[in-house]
C-alpha cells in the first residue's frame, strides 16, 4: 500500500501491515525525501506506534546527514508516544504501545540533542516542542529563555510549548496581544489548558466577533468552555447556527465538556489563576 492512501485513510482503517510500510520507507534512504517526510509524519499515529517505529525515528532525528525538515518531522513524530506514556505510566506495560527503557531513550536522546548547540535551529525548536510533551525539569528554563528570544520563531515554540509547562501564566497573557496570528493562536490554547480566567475577556471577545480566523475561532471555543464552563452555553450557543459544521461540531464538543465539567456550584470569580 501506498504512503499517499494510508494518508488519506483514518488511521483506525490502516491495514495491518502499515506499520511495517512506514518503517521500511522511513528507513530507505533511497526512497524520495517527501517520500521520507510522509512516512515520518504518518509514523506519529498511534495505531503504528511501536518501540522499532520510534527507534527509526530517533536514528533519523540523530543523523546530521538527514535533511533539516526529515529531522525535525522525526523529533515531532515522537511526541505523541511521550505523552501517553507520560500520561499512563507503565503500571501495565502489556497496555503500553512501547516499553519503558524506549521512552527513557526518547527522552535522554532528546535532551541531549537540544543542548547540542550545533543543532539546527529548526531541528532544535521541533525537538523541544516534541519533549515537553512529556515534562522535565530542563524544560522550564529552556522555554523562558525560547520565549526571551529576539527570534519569532523561537517565541512561537516557546509560547507552544507554555501548554504542556506550568508556570508561564503571564507569559501566555502578553501573547495573546500578538500581532503574530501564529503566536495568538498558541497563546489561546495555552490559556484554555491552564484555565486562566484573566484572559477570559479576549476569549469572549473572540468568540463573539465576526470575521475571525476558523482555527483561532475553534481554539477559542474550546478555551471557553474550559475557562468558563458556567458561561459557555451563554457566549457559545449563536455559533451552533453557523453554516459551517467544524464549527458547529466544535461548539457542540466544547457544550458537552463544559456540562460534564460544571455542576452548578458557584465558582469564586478570580481575575487570574
Amino acid at each position: 500500500m501506498k504512503l499517499e492512501t494510508l494518508q488519506n485513510l483514518p488511521s483506525w482503517e490502516w491495514p495491518k501491515d502499515a506499520g511495517e510500510t512506514i518503517l521500511r520507507i522511513l528507513e530507505d534512504k533511497k526512497s524520495r525525501p517527501s517520500d521520507r517526510l510522509l512516512a515520518a509524519e504518518l509514523a506519529g499515529d498511534f495505531v503504528v506506534i511501536c518501540d522499532d517505529v520510534l527507534a527509526a525515528l530517533l536514528t533519523v532525528l540523530d543523523d546530521d546527514a538527514e535533511a533539516i525538515e526529515l529531522r525535525g518531522g522525526a523529533a515531532i513524530a515522537l511526541g505523541p508516544a511521550l505523552e501517553h506514556a507520560d500520561t499512563d505510566g507503565f503500571d501495565d506495560p502489556d497496555d503500553m504501545p512501547i516499553t519503558e527503557s524506549m521512552f527513557r531513550k526518547i527522552q535522554e536522546t532528546l535532551r541531549k540533542l537540544y543542548m547540542d548547540a550545533p543543532v539546527p535551529k529548526d531541528v532544535r525548536r521541533r525537538i523541544l516542542e516534541a519533549s515537553v510533551r512529556a515534562p522535565q525539569d530542563w524544560h522550564q528554563a529552556a522555554v523562558r529563555a525560547a520565549y526571551s528570544s529576539d527570534d519569532e520563531e523561537w517565541k512561537l515554540t516557546a509560547v507552544f510549548c507554555m501548554k504542556y509547562i506550568r508556570g508561564f501564566d503571564d507569559q501566555i497573557l502578553e501573547s495573546l496581544k500578538s500581532s503574530n496570528a501564529d503566536i495568538h493562536f498558541e497563546a489561546v490554547s495555552a490559556a484554555g489548558n491552564w484555565e486562566l480566567r484573566a484572559a477570559w475577556p479576549h476569549i469572549a471577545a473572540l468568540v463573539s466577533s465576526e470575521g475571525v480566523e476558523k482555527n483561532l475561532l475553534l481554539a477559542a471555543i474550546e478555551a471557553a468552555a474550559i475557562i468558563r464552563p458556567q458561561e459557555a452555553e451563554e457566549v457559545l450557543g449563536d455559533l451552533l447556527e453557523s453554516d459551517d459544521e467544524d464549527i458547529v461540531d466544535a461548539v457542540e464538543e466544547a457544550l458537552a465538556m463544559a456540562e460534564a465539567v460544571w455542576g452548578g456550584d458557584e465558582e469564586d470569580e478570580e481575575s487570574g489563576r
